[in-house]
């Protein structure tokens, strides 16, 4: 046992340093790298036979130039970053962790929706900056409050992530609507409505996107969904930064049209400067923290030992390919 190799190629990223590697070190001999650049992709693995990583890509001349490799495990749900044609022809077993970070993504909807409706955020600095004193009233007017309850809630992808975000809207009082590339029963049965995207995108006050990237779904939300939208209305992107097109986002941001919540980027990070976004009215950006709770690290860190655990014992979780 102890003479298998186990290395984690990006440790730093994976562990904001209060997870144990214990468990990990019980199943073999464990080499954490911090980060690995993909010049060192060939001699951090070396001659290890399972390997762990969140980002790291992982091409065929990495897999061909590391024969010993037998498992490749993620510290993450999507796996674009991985050759996994090449993987399934060399006989690599891939998993990944699906599903973590669902109930932090979906909060994380909730709550740039919440500051773009209430405004928590700006009002706190208000009154920090000293402007509620100068009020003549008991109370700092705040134009542009607007309540949630009896909107229209759009949702684009309608997995874990857009089902649980769902049943939050619907706690507050809204009206769900879907798009998606099938009608999945637990979506229906939260009360969301099926309609095209075009359709959607007119008809909802609010659309949060909650779909993977893939060829199909990049520039999905471009200027021409965006230009049916209606005059103020919400869009909400936890997904993934090219699914939504900054361009025409960033245009309809700064003319009013719409107002944007937004927790991911074409690039991470993104915003250089210059970034079209940078002094934007009409919008509330984080920087990809959606994922980032204590209890989804948590639980990511146990589905990747289960994964490693179940692959030794023979068994196949939340294999990929």
């Amino acid at each position: 046992m102890k003479n298998r190799k186990i290395v984690i190629l990006d440790g730093e990223r994976t562990n904001p340093g209060d997870l144990s590697w214990d468990a990990l070190r019980a199943l073999g001999d464990l080499t954490v790298y911090p980060a690995t650049a993909p010049e060192e992709l060939i001699s951090h693995i070396g001659d290890s036979e399972i390997v762990i990583l969140d980002k790291p890509v992982i091409s065929r001349q990495v897999m061909e130039a590391c024969p010993s490799v037998k498992l490749i495990t993620l510290f993450a749900t999507g796996f674009n970053h991985i050759d996994v044609d090449a993987a399934r022809e060399l006989g690599i077993t891939v998993s990944n962790a699906p599903g973590y970070s669902s109930w932090a993504v979906s909060q994380l909807a909730a709550a740039l929706l919440l500051e773009i409706t209430t405004q928590v955020g700006q009002h706190s600095q208000a009154v920090r900056r000293g402007e509620w004193k100068d009020s003549s009233y008991f109370c700092r007017i705040a134009p542009g409050l607007t309540e949630i309850a009896g909107k229209t809630v759009g949702i684009i992808g309608t997995g874990s992530i857009g089902c649980r975000t769902a049943e939050i809207f619907r706690a507050f009082g809204c009206r769900l609507i879907g798009y998606s590339r099938s009608e999945r029963p637990k979506a229906k049965e939260l009360g969301i409505e099926y309609r095209s995207l075009p359709d959607l995108m007119a008809e909802a006050d609010i659309v949060s996107v909650h779909t993977p990237l893939t060829p199909q779904t990049r520039d999905l939300i471009g200027r021409e969904e965006i230009a049916v939208m209606k005059p103020g209305a919400i869009l909400i992107n936890t997904s993934r930064g090219p699914v939504v097109n900054t361009e025409a986002v960033a245009e309809a941001i700064q003319s009013g049209q719409i107002r944007y919540g937004t927790d991911v980027y074409e690039n991470d990070p993104p915003l250089p400067e210059g970034h079209s976004f940078l002094g934007a009215p009409n919008l509330i950006c984080t920087p990809h923290v959606g994922f980032d709770t204590v209890e989804s690290i948590e639980r990511r860190a146990d589905m990747v030992f289960e994964n490693i655990q179940t692959w030794i014992n023979g068994e196949d979780k939340r294999r990929v390919l």
